[in-house]
């Protein structure tokens, strides 16, 4: 019965809203939260094992602030059984290790307008994977449509990136390539698991995991911080919590919907992103007519990917 009770709570159109819209609206703003960072902590713009370390140490607080926070809120401890570690492993290798290690190499190797087209299109990817590959659910023309508009909403966001001459970098954008896809099997891969796991406990221990080990990458290649300030460490913990309670809503909502339902709204986070960074980092060039005009294609390619007729309806797991 509760069970039932909390599959139609979360299936509910203003819960899914408000749910991702929480969810795109913390991962838009770790955007700027990074550039801050990299200046407190003094990384460098192309030290890749800084910004793993960086990244590592994030994660890892991330993973133990979802554990205790899950705890609380099942009253009891989350602990993860011996069925659960090879699920938290892949977890862990698609969501955080594969998909910001290849983030952080690519995006040192391309430009920053390739890159967010690229990374945004994981929404993409995941519709692509759950109809075409794994049969999760029927790709439709509403479906197929909305990515068309939301993918042009990532286009036009960075469209004077584009017109100012940034080319092709095929190992940056290919590295880039690999991240957003890595990150969109995260996704399939959560709403499999989910069905006999606890969401919140996958990605506590996943996030932990996932951290220790990009940490470990990023010391052994000779990644280092500077002493933190009071504000560095504010920082850091919000940057945690970002990931903490961000994935853990996606988690949560994948598992009682439909992946492409859910996943449609990442296409979100870049435009989000940039209206964020134009804000915090006085980028003025972040907020014109493009990031409005984006913000249009964006929301109505959702509306189609989210246009679900009776004969295709939601399965939940």
């Amino acid at each position: 019965m509760e069970r039932e009770q909390k599959k139609q709570l979360f299936q509910k159109r203003k819960v899914v809203v408000i749910g991702a819209m929480i969810s795109t609206i913390l991962w838009g703003s770790a955007f700027p939260c990074i550039k801050v960072g990299y200046q407190i902590f003094e990384v460098g713009a192309g030290d890749s094992a800084s910004q793993i370390l960086f990244a590592g140490i994030r994660f890892f607080l991330a993973g133990i602030l979802t554990v205790i926070f899950g705890s609380l809120i099942s009253k009891r401890l989350l602990i993860p059984t011996k069925a659960s570690l090879p699920k938290i492993g892949a977890l862990a290798l698609a969501q955080t290790i594969g998909q910001y290690i290849f983030f952080y190499v690519g995006l040192a190797r391309t430009s920053a307008v390739n890159g967010s087209i690229i990374s945004g299109c994981t929404g993409l990817f995941v519709i692509i994977g759950a109809c075409l590959i794994f049969r999760y659910e029927k790709m439709t023309a509403s479906k197929a449509l909305g990515c068309v508009l939301a993918v042009a909403g990532l286009v036009v966001v960075n469209l004077s990136g584009l017109m100012a001459g940034a080319g092709l970098h095929l190992v940056g954008d290919t590295w880039m390539m690999i991240s957003a896809v890595s990150s969109a099997t995260s996704s399939i891969l959560v709403k499999v698991f989910s069905g006999k796991e606890d969401p919140i406990m996958l990605s506590g221990y996943q996030f932990a995991f996932g951290g220790f080990v990009m940490m470990m990458v990023g010391v052994v290649f000779g990644g280092h911080l500077a002493r933190p300030s009071v504000g560095g460490i504010l920082l850091l913990i919000y940057m945690a919590l970002i990931s903490s309670v961000a994935y853990t809503v996606w988690s949560v909502l994948i598992k009682y919907n439909n992946v492409s339902r859910i996943s449609a709204f990442s296409f979100l986070i870049p435009v989000i992103g940039t209206i964020l960074s134009a804000v915090v980092l006085g980028a003025d060039s972040g907020l014109g007519v493009m990031t409005l005009v984006a913000l249009v294609f964006v929301s109505t390619g959702i509306f189609f990917i989210n246009h679900v007729k009776k004969y295709d309806k939601i399965k939940a797991y």
